[in-house]
This record gives C-alpha cells, structure tokens and sequence, in this order.
C-alpha cells in the first residue's frame, strides 16, 4: 500500500498538471478565451490536491506503523556503461511526513488560487503550473535516485519562472522572473556537476550506494558543488537578491515558492546526503559561512521594507538559512532532524503569513504596510490567524516556530565541543537573527492591528470563499500544535532542546518586541510604523542596500562587456578569414569569365581543329 502511495503522491499532481494544460490550450482554441474555464480548472486542481493529500497520508501512515522504509520501482533500471541508474523512489517516515507537509501546503495555495485569481484570464494555466510544481517538490522528496532528484529540481526551477512571471504583462515580472531563472540556472551548474561526481565515484545513481561508496572517505568537491547548487535554489548569499523580487508573482505563488518547495528542497536533498556532508568540512563551512550572513542580513532588510509581502520574503531568507545551518553544525551521530523538523514548521506558519497577507490586500487593496495599516480589525479569521503565524515566526513557546527554532540553536551549541568556530558562527548569528525576527514580528503586527488607523469598511463575509478560511484554519491548527503533537515524535531528531539557549532566546524575543513597542512610542508616537525610526533609510532597505546595482555592476556588466568581445572577435576575425576566402573566390571567378569571354568562338574552335589535324599528321608519319 505505502509503495502505490507513494508513486500517486508524485503522478496526481502530474496528471493534473498535463491534464489542466491540454484543457487550457483547447479552451484557448476552441473559443479564443483566455484559458480553461475557471470552475473547471478550480475543481480540477482542488481535487488533484486533495487526492494528492490523501496518498500523502496513506504513505505516512503503512509506513509508520510498519516501522519499515522500502524502495519503490518506477521505470526498469537504466545503463549507461558501468553507471546504474536504478530510477526508484523511496517510502520512509522522513519522505512521507514532508510529501505530507509539501501535500497539505499544495491543497492550501490551491484552494487560495482558485478565489484569488478568480477573474485571471490565464488561471487555468497557473493552476496546472501549480500542480507540476508540486509534483516536482514531491519528486525530490520521495526520490531515491540522484537522476530523479535532478530532474524534480530543474522541473522546479522551470515552473518557478513561469509562477513568478506569471503577470508577464508588466515588465517588473517578466524581469523577476528572468531574473531567478538567471541567478538559480548559474547556482544549478554545481548542482548538476556534484551529481555527475557523485554518481561516477559510485557507478550507480542511488543514494545509498553513494553514500556507500565514500564510506571513511571526504566527499568535499561533490558537496562542495551541490552547496553551491543548494545555495542558489534557496536564496542565500550570494545568490539571495532573486528572492524578494519573486514577489512580483501572485501571492499563492509566493507562498507555495517560499513555503514549502523550491527555497526548502535543497535543505531536504542535503539531509538526504548527510553523513557525505558531515564528512565534509569544506562543504560545511561553506554552507555555514552562506548561511550565518544571509540569516542576519535578510532578518535586517526585512525590519525596514515599506511592502509587508517583502518584509515575509527576507523573512524567508532568514528562516531558511537557518534551517540550513543546522546541517553546517549538527554532529554526525545527531543527524540532520534539527534541520528538517525547521523545515516541517517554517512551511505551516509561513504558508499561513503568505496567505494571511494575500487576502487581507485583497480586502485593503494592496501589500505596502501604508495600505495594509489597520487591516485586521472585523477580520474573525484573520486577525487570530495572522497573530498565531506572527508568533510562530518569532519563535514563542509553544508554537512549532519555536519548537524547531530551538532544535537548530541547541545544535549549534552541541557542535560547539567538536567544531567550535563553526558552531559559534551560527550560534552567535541564530541568537541576532531571533532578535532581529522578533523585532520586524512586532513592527507587522503594530501596522496590521493599529487602532488608530482610519476605519475601513469591510465585512469578512465579503472577502474569502469557504475552502479559502477552511484553508487558513487549518494551517493555524498546525501551526498551534504541529510541534508539539505531529513533528516531534515522527522526526528522528537526534538532539535535544538546550534548555539555557531557549530560555536565553525566549527572553531575547521578549525583550526585543518590547523595545520596538517602546522605541516607536517614545519617538514617533502610538499607532506609528516602527519603520519609520529607519528614516530616509527606508529606500536602501527597499533596494536591498544596492545589492541590485552590485550584480549589475560586478556580473552583468562583465559578462556583457565579455559578450560583446565574443560577438566582436566572431565577427571581424573568425568570420573576417571566411569573407575573406569568399571575396578570393569571387573575383577569381570574375576574372576567369572575363578571360573567356575575350576569346571568340570560331578562334577557340580553329585552334582545336588545329590541334586535332596536327595529332594525326603526327600518327601517320610515324607510322
């Protein structure tokens, strides 16, 4: 049972996705509408989901309780040469819960689409591409080939261009979407070339005969190369400025991006290879050097964003590094469970913020904290749903955002007695980053729920369709009780929580959202932005403090500076010996039909004649 789960967990969803896209293209023709009929293409998704869901289950459950992982055949074995490439798929407890995760998260930006993009033109399509998005997340997930995994990854990557320029009518999308497309693809290079080295080390593509494969030995140039692949798929520096631009895409593309697949797969891929990264300290220095930075940085830049929807994009860069740190720290024996677990909640409480902040710009009319002031109020839904993902952000007991949060920081304080500067690097940047974190919490709550604002009529019947608040209901629940009740006792954690470090962050938490209440009082007054102490500023945190103009001017530059003597050598040098050779050929020919031309005929024929009768002249004589 839990095998023929797990491959519908990953051909639901993509028949959906081939399914809805013929339909949509037929639509199209038929009656040159702009897409598969909305109520069509919404039933057909939902219920792709679901299903999806419900195999999800299924699979967590045969194999839980068998207390068995087994591998799952999809495709007869491939060869090439010596190299095997088995092309299975895997039903563990840790693939099951995430598919699970990556399902519930799928159903959620579903359902919200289908209201959300209700008057499109082009929704049918989104809704397809949704669908082969998460069919693709769920292929890494449950893959047990690299071949498999790198094939779910790259279809990722293609979906996410197509999500984020999904408005492609308006240049700023087109540009973000090319953009991420542009900065993943270049990160992707090392990706693809850490499997090449992996797989040909091994002679087989599976992940336990790699990991066999180097067993007592480093794999630091393979896992150095997937970090880098991994790094970019995930926004972290230096690859991180795609990231809050992807927020040109609608917000269900937003939170199914930020969520659970594209920016988390990676961290589920390294924990699939983690005993090869363990034994790599240049990998894990690498992936912790990325992370310590982009965690501080992106938690900084979220405070200051005028936009709230950017202010949860930097907010994802930041709890993804720090997922990721984990596994820079976590000592082999532990495994890789601090890391993951912070993947299971980060998708619950930030899929939740995501389409928190969706609808309610619906019902105000835009996302810029201006807009979006004083929001909440009316909002029975809303509002507790919002507060409860905002909190679990922060990191307040006993939400599943702390829980998982608490895992990763006492894996770094564990690391410090066997890799001390590599652990104290993500300890020190984790414990700013809960300051930080808490701080830009405090600030979105202040704009959302400030009751000074101007009263806004709105009545919360008129805002959201039944399965859209079923949705954010459910992932309020999760959110209250996933790392209490439904994580913890599945995820093989391997550590513990260190009661110091969660008390010492607890009262960092508390102490930070106090000061931005108290700051922002004293100095601008109640019912103020607190991102209005940045001042002036306000505009460099926007940009990203110019991270832009820096790609531009030490990437894009030089490689069209590089692009332009490429053209200019191709053509005046490379080409020049060609033309010139043409040139030869044609001025010869001119003259040699000139030189003909001059001759008369009857005077060309008299000399053959000639020619002939002096032949024979010469042949009789000597006979």
């Amino acid at each position: 049972m839990s095998a023929t789960a797990a491959r519908l967990v990953v051909l639901v969803p993509l028949a959906a996705a081939v399914l809805g896209l013929l339909l949509a293209r037929r639509h199209d023709a038929s009656d040159g509408r702009g897409g598969l009929d909305p109520r069509a293409a919404r039933g057909l998704a939902v219920t792709a989901s679901l299903v999806t869901l419900g195999a999800a289950l299924v699979q967590l459950v045969g194999v839980h309780t068998s207390g068995q992982s087994r591998a799952v055949d999809t495709f007869a074995p491939l060869a090439a040469g010596e190299l095997r490439i088995p092309l299975q798929l895997q039903a563990t407890t840790a693939t099951a819960l995430i598919a699970l995760v990556v399902a519930v998260v799928g159903w959620a930006v579903q359902a919200f689409a289908g209201w959300y993009l209700r008057e499109d033109d082009r929704y049918g399509i989104f809704a397809a591409t949704v669908s082969l998005f998460t069919a693709a997340m769920l292929l890494v997930v449950e893959s047990a080939d690299l071949v498999l995994t790198l094939v779910g990854w790259e279809v990722m990557g293609w979906c996410s261009y197509l999500l984020i320029g999904h408005w492609s009518r308006k240049e700023s999308a087109r540009r973000a979407a090319l953009k991420a497309f542009l900065v993943t693809r270049l990160a992707d290079v090392g990706f693809v070339l850490g499997v090449v080295v992996l797989a040909t080390e091994a002679g087989s593509t599976a992940y336990r005969s790699v990991i066999a494969s180097y067993a007592g030995e480093s794999a630091t140039l393979p896992m150095v190369l997937l970090v880098i692949g991994v790094l970019g798929k995930s926004g972290m520096v230096p690859f991180h400025d795609w990231l809050p631009d992807a927020m040109e895409g609608p917000t269900p593309a937003s939170a199914l991006i930020h969520a659970a697949t594209m920016v988390a797969a990676g961290t589920f891929v390294l924990a699939q290879l983690f005993d090869l990264l363990a034994s790599s300290d240049g990998a894990r220095w690498v992936l912790a050097l990325s992370t310590a930075v982009t965690m501080v940085w992106a938690a900084l830049l979220a405070f200051g964003q005028s936009d709230l929807k950017r202010l949860l994009a930097y907010s994802t860069l930041s709890q993804v590094a720090l997922m990721l740190s984990a596994l820079a720290v976590a000592q082999a024996d532990e495994g890789p469970g601090a890391g993951v677990l912070h993947l299971y909640s980060h998708a619950f409480f930030k899929a939740l913020l995501f389409l928190a902040i969706g609808w309610l710009s619906v019902t105000v009319g835009g996302t810029a904290a201006a807009t979006m002031r004083g929001g909440l109020r009316g909002h029975l839904v809303l509002r507790p749903a919002m507060f409860v993902g905002l909190l679990s952000l922060a990191g307040v007991p006993p939400l599943v955002g702390f829980v998982s949060k608490e895992h990763v920081l006492s894996a770094a304080e564990a690391g410090i007695a066997v890799a001390p500067a590599r652990s104290w690097l993500v300890l020190l940047a984790g414990l700013v980053t809960v300051v930080l974190t808490a701080a830009y919490c405090m600030r979105a709550w202040l704009v959302l729920d400030d009751l000074t604002a101007a009263d806004i009529d709105r009545h919360e019947s008129d805002t959201a369709t039944r399965p859209v608040q079923t949705a954010v209901v459910v992932l309020t629940v999760l959110t209250v009780i996933g790392g209490l009740v439904v994580l913890s006792p599945l995820v093989d954690l391997g550590g513990h929580i260190g009661w110091f470090v969660a008390l010492l962050s607890v009262l960092l938490v508390v102490g930070a959202g106090l000061a931005v209440v108290r700051v922002t009082t004293s100095r601008l007054g109640a019912g103020e932005d607190p991102a209005l102490l940045v001042g002036a500023r306000q505009r460099a945190f926007d940009s990203g403090f110019g991270v832009d103009r820096l790609y531009v001017a030490l990437v894009a530059t030089p490689v069209l500076a590089a692009a332009r003597l490429v053209v200019f050598l191709d053509r005046e040098v490379v080409d020049a010996y060609v033309r010139g050779a043409a040139v030869g050929a044609v001025l010869a020919g001119r003259g040699g039909d000139r030189a003909h031309r001059t001759e008369r005929a009857a005077t060309g024929l008299a000399w053959v004649v000639a020619g002939a009768v002096a032949v024979t002249l010469v042949g009789v004589a000597l006979l």
